[in-house]
């Protein structure tokens, strides 16, 4: 069986919570979809828009000094090296197109590390579309360059003082903002999350790093890699990257932030330590307290500061086809400064979560062929990397 199904569930998971105001969109959403899925002038203009505009295929990279020093083959698939500087510019090029192929004028956002929020402002001035972004206060003093990006690409940046003031605000005034406005607007979510169907259209727009990831690999090679990994907030990155690997014979590896330690708070990890609930639409694992109340959550890496994850990884964590691991901060921001270092890339704290998993457990890797996908730069996070460390 193919997920999800046709009521949008990858097993138990998923769903579409969502006030009866918002079901008429959705549905539009998902019919307008198929459509163009299907449409061959559609593909083609986002092919086209992919290699000629973003940059696509991006690279695979075997990072030879590194491996040396770990004893782990490892590559980095180079979603950093795409136009805007992470692997979210696959997804904000499908749902532009696909807001100008629904007739509607303007398109919103949610942003935590910026990335996606960049992401949208680029296609929204590529498109001629209307663009607002919705932005924690606290992501917006931590990822201040994005903010600035944003900005000059003419997006509106409206910052976000409820709540913790990070991602899962920004998210629940995007969602207001779509219900006051569903005629004229379209919600470019950004991860693998919420309602139906937004957790497959985000996959299906990111699935071609994976895709590329095992042509590059088995052009190489005539194999498969025994291992791909990334970090997992939201998870739109890891979908993408794992979906084509999934029922092989590659492990894959998804790794959540530990921030400053698996205690209430302390954390994002929602695979590894939540438990299943409904947040912002859709039925998933999340971090919520015993009475359901979700949680307050922390990590260093502002994309990765998410209570909930998409059903999808809900799914295959139950159907164990994806081990969820966790990484501390402490353990990021050496990864991130031995990459630099090393390899002279500059990795994004989300990523390098996913490269600190391997270098603190290396000896279980020792010998294997390892691919981290590389899902951003790290340029936005230079002032939280200097002023955690001391160089």
């Amino acid at each position: 069986m193919t997920y999800p199904d046709s009521n949008g569930y990858f097993g138990i998971f998923g769903g579409m919570f969502v006030p009866e105001t918002l079901v008429n969109a959705l549905t539009e959403l998902e019919e307008a979809y198929n459509y163009f899925l299907h449409h061959d002038t559609m593909q083609n203009q986002l092919n086209e828009l992919l290699h000629h505009y973003a940059g696509r295929p991006t690279p695979l990279y075997f990072a030879q000094r590194l491996s040396k020093q770990t004893g782990v083959q490892l590559y980095f698939k180079r979603e950093d090296l795409l136009h805007t500087g992470a692997h979210k510019l696959n997804n904000t090029l499908g749902q532009g197109l696909l807001t100008q192929f629904m007739g509607k004028k303007r398109i919103i956002a949610e942003t935590g590390a910026g990335q996606h929020g960049v992401a949208t402002a680029t296609v929204a001035a590529l498109l001629g579309l209307e663009c607002t972004i919705y932005m924690g206060q606290v992501d917006i003093e931590r990822q201040m360059p994005n903010v600035k990006r944003m900005k000059l690409l003419g997006a509106e940046v409206i910052p976000v003082t409820s709540g913790s003031q990070t991602l899962k605000d920004a998210i629940n005034e995007a969602l207001r903002d779509w219900v006051r406005n569903v005629k004229t607007t379209h919600y470019l979510l950004g991860s693998v999350s919420g309602p139906h169907p937004f957790p497959t259209i985000v996959r299906d727009f990111q699935k071609v790093i994976g895709s590329e990831t095992k042509q590059q690999f088995q052009a190489l090679y005539g194999t498969l890699p025994d291992y791909c990994v990334a970090c997992v907030g939201g998870g739109s990155n890891a979908a993408g990257f794992f979906y084509d690997f999934i029922g092989s014979t590659v492990g894959c590896i998804g790794v959540e932030a530990a921030g400053k330690g698996l205690f209430p708070g302390g954390h994002c990890a929602s695979l590894t330590l939540g438990t299943p609930g409904i947040l912002h639409g859709s039925l998933s694992y999340l971090l919520q307290t015993s009475d359901g109340q979700v949680m307050d959550v922390y990590s260093i890496s502002a994309g990765l500061d998410y209570p909930g994850v998409g059903p999808e990884h809900s799914f295959w964590k139950e159907s164990n086809a994806v081990h969820y691991v966790t990484c501390t901060d402490e353990q990021a921001l050496k990864a991130c400064i031995t990459l630099t270092q090393t390899e002279g890339i500059i990795p994004a704290l989300e990523s390098s979560h996913a490269l600190g998993y391997i270098l603190c457990n290396s000896q279980k890797f020792n010998g294997s062929n390892v691919i981290i996908n590389l899902s951003g730069r790290g340029d936005k996070d230079l002032d939280t990397i200097l002023k955690e460390v001391k160089l």
